[in-house]
């Protein structure tokens, strides 16, 4: 069985051989290559062979494009800063919304004038021609509320919704417009899963109906893009107290990547009781256990996923966000040989 088939079972609900695997080697796979952060997120040559490179050496069940959050903000012009040994992110002293007057800034653009989203789709084309029927490859993509907060930043952009979330939602809106079209791109690569990041719909961030009205309505026309162009969405969210039910109705997601319980949920075993039947739960081991803590505990997160998640399929083993990008690979490892022995499903 190959990691198609896996997931594929799995995502069916059903039990595969065992339980599809894949710890979130983003930014880490720059060290395969031998690239520097900078290289690794702006050459889609090297960035491919890092997300290559790392599938075949780890053998993961699936691979999904996370290369950082300001891959997005770029197509509005957003200054950002490229570290040496960490993820790109916006110079937060150079937004282009500066002030809550400054949302008509942000207009719809012609994602095929930003580098980094064409790199992007650079990147899915090439690794499509590599592992298309292999490897299942789902193009990760900021939704639109956390786009503009990468040209805001978020703590303003939280007071803003108050003060005139008109001015908000409108430029959400035209953030959601060029994404669609970006998406569209995305989908035309070849991928087969849009896996968007809704990271303010969690209790963590902002209320349910509030997101609902914020960015919800948009994420519903978004993902009907994807479905119209033959792919699956996913959603991916590692804020606490995640609104499973509201993301759920928006988009109809195949699967949900997660690191906290649905808000609505005590623990992993109510999540899937709850919403095992509707979705795929993706995760969720915690990143930052792949630096702290003993082996021995990184072990126990791993078994106890697979213990209250794994049962009749429907689950795929995972961090709950990026695997830390200056980590050993090691934990990593031991998860996927976790995933490997105690996941197995018929173990006779």
């Amino acid at each position: 069985m190959n990691s198609c088939e896996r997931i594929k079972m799995a995502m069916s609900h059903q039990e595969p051989d065992r339980v599809p695997v894949y710890p979130i080697l983003a930014g880490i796979n720059r060290k395969l290559v031998g690239a520097t952060y900078p290289e690794w997120s702006t050459n889609a040559d090297v960035c491919a062979a890092g997300f290559l490179k790392t599938a075949e050496e780890f053998d993961l069940d699936c691979i999904v494009t996370l290369i950082d959050l300001s891959v997005e903000c770029d197509a509005w012009g957003q200054a950002l800063i490229y570290p040496e040994n960490e993820a790109v992110h916006p110079d937060w002293n150079n937004l282009v919304v500066k002030d809550i007057d400054e949302y008509s800034k942000v207009q719809k653009v012609d994602y095929r004038n930003s580098k980094r989203m064409m790199m992007h789709i650079d990147v899915c084309k090439k690794l499509v021609a590599e592992k298309k029927g292999e490897k299942p490859i789902i193009a990760f993509v900021f939704g639109p509320l956390g786009t503009l907060s990468m040209m805001r930043n978020q703590q303003e952009i939280y007071m803003d919704v108050y003060d005139d979330p008109d001015a908000v939602k409108e430029a959400v809106g035209h953030v959601a417009e060029t994404l669609g079209e970006y998406v569209a791109a995305l989908c035309d690569t070849g991928v087969d899963a849009i896996m968007w990041d809704t990271l303010f719909s969690s209790g963590s961030i902002m209320s349910k109906d509030m997101w609902m009205e914020m960015e919800g309505e948009y994420m519903r026309d978004l993902a009907q893009i994807v479905r119209d162009h033959g792919c699956l969405n996913m959603i991916h969210n590692c804020g606490a107290k995640p609104y499973f039910d509201a993301q759920i109705e928006v988009a109809d997601p195949a699967a949900i990547s997660f690191m906290h319980p649905a808000d609505d949920c005590a623990d992993f075993a109510e999540c899937k009781a709850k919403y095992g039947d509707k979705v795929t739960l993706i995760g969720a081991v915690t990143p930052a256990s792949a630096v702290i803590g003993t082996d021995e505990e990184w072990d126990a997160e791993c078994t106890n996923c697979i213990d209250t998640m794994a049962k009749d399929g429907g689950f795929i083993l995972a961090t709950g966000c990026e695997y830390p990008a200056n980590a050993s690979f090691d934990r990593a490892q031991r998860m996927i040989d976790i995933a490997n022995t105690y996941g197995k499903y018929n173990k006779d």
